[in-house]
Protein backbone atom coordinates (compact mmCIF):
# COMPACT_ATOMS: atom_id res chain seq x y z
CA UNK A 1 0.00 0.00 0.00
CA UNK A 2 1.68 3.07 -1.12
CA UNK A 3 0.37 5.96 1.50
CA UNK A 4 0.78 10.02 0.44
CA UNK A 5 0.37 13.06 2.63
CA UNK A 6 0.26 15.99 0.09
CA UNK A 7 0.97 19.53 2.01
CA UNK A 8 3.99 21.52 2.78
CA UNK A 9 4.59 20.02 5.74
CA UNK A 10 2.98 22.38 8.13
CA UNK A 11 1.33 21.43 11.97
CA UNK A 12 -1.79 20.13 10.10
CA UNK A 13 -0.05 17.99 7.31
CA UNK A 14 2.37 16.48 10.28
CA UNK A 15 -0.66 15.67 12.03
CA UNK A 16 -2.26 13.99 9.23
CA UNK A 17 0.71 11.61 8.74
CA UNK A 18 1.08 10.74 11.81
CA UNK A 19 -2.66 9.82 12.34
CA UNK A 20 -2.17 8.05 9.22
CA UNK A 21 0.88 5.61 10.30
CA UNK A 22 -0.76 5.25 13.94
CA UNK A 23 -4.00 3.87 12.31
CA UNK A 24 -1.97 1.51 10.21
CA UNK A 25 0.53 0.33 12.48
CA UNK A 26 -2.39 -0.44 14.78
CA UNK A 27 -4.11 -2.35 11.73
CA UNK A 28 -0.94 -4.36 10.60
CA UNK A 29 -0.67 -2.72 7.50
CA UNK A 30 2.87 -2.68 5.70
CA UNK A 31 2.36 0.22 3.89
CA UNK A 32 5.37 2.69 2.30
CA UNK A 33 4.91 6.53 3.08
CA UNK A 34 5.70 9.63 1.26
CA UNK A 35 5.21 13.51 2.40
CA UNK A 36 4.54 15.20 -0.99
CA UNK A 37 5.78 18.67 -0.86
CA UNK A 38 6.35 19.85 -4.25
CA UNK A 39 3.45 22.13 -5.02
CA UNK A 40 3.59 20.84 -8.74
CA UNK A 41 3.43 16.65 -7.67
CA UNK A 42 0.53 17.95 -5.28
CA UNK A 43 -1.36 20.26 -8.19
CA UNK A 44 -0.80 16.81 -9.94
CA UNK A 45 -4.06 15.44 -7.95
CA UNK A 46 -7.52 16.74 -7.76
CA UNK A 47 -7.30 18.76 -4.39
CA UNK A 48 -7.87 22.21 -4.13
CA UNK A 49 -6.60 22.09 -0.02
CA UNK A 50 -3.85 20.51 1.66
CA UNK A 51 -3.44 18.62 4.09
CA UNK A 52 -5.02 15.48 1.78
CA UNK A 53 -5.01 12.08 1.94
CA UNK A 54 -4.25 10.07 -0.82
CA UNK A 55 -4.03 6.02 -0.48
CA UNK A 56 -2.87 4.18 -3.32
CA UNK A 57 -2.93 6.91 -6.11
CA UNK A 58 -6.48 7.57 -5.01
CA UNK A 59 -7.37 11.15 -3.26
CA UNK A 60 -9.45 10.22 0.05
CA UNK A 61 -9.63 13.76 1.99
CA UNK A 62 -8.35 17.01 1.52
CA UNK A 63 -8.81 20.20 3.36
CA UNK A 64 -9.87 18.67 6.84
CA UNK A 65 -8.10 16.21 9.13
CA UNK A 66 -10.20 13.18 9.39
CA UNK A 67 -10.23 11.41 12.48
CA UNK A 68 -8.40 8.42 13.12
CA UNK A 69 -11.32 5.93 12.80
CA UNK A 70 -12.24 7.67 9.27
CA UNK A 71 -8.45 6.93 8.44
CA UNK A 72 -9.08 3.07 9.57
CA UNK A 73 -11.24 2.32 7.61
CA UNK A 74 -9.91 4.24 4.55
CA UNK A 75 -7.00 1.78 5.25
CA UNK A 76 -9.02 -1.57 6.21
CA UNK A 77 -8.74 -3.99 2.91
CA UNK A 78 -12.16 -4.72 1.39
Amino acid sequence: MLIKILGSGCAKCQRLEQLTREAAAELGIDAQFDHVREMDKIMAYPVMTTPALVIDEEVKVSGRMPSRDEIAGWLRPV
